[in-house]
Parts: structure tokens; C-alpha cells; sequence
């Protein structure tokens, strides 16, 4: 299945670069693909969310508090879907808990 690998293999590669810029367009596409693709996602959700949750304990806190508000979408859009990947999240999030950015923290 071609057309299910290539939009994964672009998520993956935006999710992983080196550039912030391009890491925030690879946590945008994540949540484009979960709200036009949700079964994609879900197929591939422990694959996918081992990118993601960098994205949430990313250095740059600009990903990093762009991916917290598309989990809070992405949580609304998959619901059951997310079971395999919870705890890394629930982790992923507390991390957060301390941050000293106020936008981080809120998010």
C-alpha cells in the first residue's frame, strides 16, 4: 500500500528533522492526517506516536507546545485508538508539569 506508506514516511521524516520549523509541520500534518485519515493512524499509531511523543518533550518550545495542543485534538479525534500508546503520552505530558514556560505548562 504505497498511498498509506508515503504520507507516513513525510510524517516521520517532518516529525524527525533537524530544523523546528519543519518539526511543527510534521506535528500539523500528524493532526491533519488523524482528523482526514483516522484509520491510518490508528493502524499505525505505536509507530507514529514514537515520533510524536519526541515532539512533546521537544527542545524547542515552540514544537514542543504546538504538539501539546494537537494532542489535546488528536485526543478528541482518536479516543479509543490512543489506548496503545496512553502511558508513553501520560508520561510525555508530565514532563511537562515543571516547565517554567508558562505557555508550555498551560498547554
Amino acid at each position: 500500500a504505497v498511498e498509506e506508506t508515503e504520507p507516513l514516511q513525510k510524517l516521520y521524516n517532518l516529525l524527525e528533522a533537524k530544523g523546528f520549523q519543519t518539526r511543527m509541520e510534521g506535528v500539523a500534518l500528524l493532526l491533519d492526517l488523524c482528523k482526514t485519515s483516522p484509520q491510518l493512524i490508528s493502524t499505525n499509531i505505536v509507530q507514529i506516536f514514537d515520533y510524536f511523543v519526541l515532539r512533546i518533550a521537544d527542545s524547542h518550545k515552540k514544537v514542543k507546545h504546538k504538539a501539546l495542543d494537537v494532542l489535546a485534538e488528536i485526543i478528541g479525534v482518536l479516543e479509543d485508538a490512543l489506548n496503545p500508546v496512553i502511558i508513553r503520552l501520560v508520561e510525555g505530558i508530565t514532563t511537562n508539569l515543571n516547565s517554567k514556560d508558562p505557555g508550555v505548562h498551560t498547554a
